[in-house]
């Protein structure tokens, strides 16, 4: 199998666990195109096979979640999870639902966000959460972020919880986002749950839970209604079409002069039947990956 098999990850599964578990049930190659916590849900879209020489194409996609923020608890994590540094009563007459709803615009746009000290960015070849494991302090850049669109869901003013949907760039924290909404009503805040709803073109509705895929992993019905085969990861890209002697030299190595613009595109032979990807660049055309 060469492709993809989306996810919906469930609560205490890390990343690299659900990638384990499905390189157990198909016995191949696997790999993702970036780290969901383990405390989140939802999208993980697992590459399989020669589809994890796809990843390339597959790591620079905006993400939709859907999170709730707790008011009145700051933690060191930014997530429940963490060790409580502080609390805060709520004053519930200066939070209303249309307060958190201009809150929520007033922060669409391109924007500068600080990563959480317990992240697995590195620097100086080490993560984030080590040196917040040691107590060490340690310059962090802040990094370019956008939000696209968000939208109040829910509020809860019994338990003092905000439940959003939230459509961002890649590289976006949730858990600072919500730090940054409970500031701006002027008070403190965590993020108490987080479901990723959609990773670039692939969403909930493709998804399957990791129990359901075990228990069906000989079904080929099933696995046909999950499974998205190269040619449709690609199918955004413009097709060339080769001779069979041109496929040979392509698939041989070999350089062939095409006047089209740089970029990835999906080959197919003179009976139309897909071969791979290859790349132009200054007008030659070399293989990138063979189905």
């Amino acid at each position: 199998m060469d492709g993809i098999i989306v996810i919906d990850k469930e609560k205490s599964y890390t990343s690299h666990d659900v990638v384990a578990i499905v390189k157990k049930i198909f016995n191949e190659k696997t790999g993702h195109t970036g780290t969901l916590d383990p405390n989140a849900t939802g999208v993980l879209p697992i590459l399989i096979g020669k589809g994890t020489k796809l990843s390339k194409y597959l790591i620079e996609h905006d993400k939709t979640y859907k999170a709730k923020l707790k008011l009145g608890i700051r933690t060191d994590t930014a997530d429940i999870f963490g060790n409580i540094l502080e609390t805060r009563n709520i004053n519930k007459a200066e939070i209303s639902f249309n307060k958190i709803e201009e809150t929520l615009k007033s922060i669409i746009g391109i924007q500068k966000q600080y990563p959480p000290m317990y992240s697995a960015i590195k620097i100086n070849g080490k993560k984030l959460y080590e040196y917040a494991r040691k107590g060490q302090e340690v310059k962090v850049e802040p990094r370019i972020i956008q939000i696209y669109d968000i939208n109040l869901n829910e509020y809860d003013n019994i338990q003092n919880e905000i439940t959003f949907t939230v459509k961002c760039s890649k590289g976006t924290y949730i858990r600072v986002l919500c730090e940054d909404i409970a500031k701006k009503l002027n008070t403190i805040g965590c993020m108490a749950e987080l479901d990723r709803l959609e990773v670039g073109r692939f969403n909930k509705g493709q998804a399957v839970k990791l129990d359901v895929l075990k228990a069906n992993k000989d079904n080929k019905v099933f696995l046909n209604k999950y499974f998205i085969n190269f040619e449709e990861i690609v199918k955004d890209k413009k097709e060339i079409f080769l001779d069979n002697e041109q496929i040979q030299l392509f698939l041989n190595g070999v350089k062939l002069s095409k006047e089209l613009e740089d970029g990835v595109y999906r080959i197919k032979n003179e009976n139309n039947i897909f071969i791979g990807t290859g790349e132009i660049k200054n007008k030659l055309l070399k293989r990138d990956i063979i189905v």
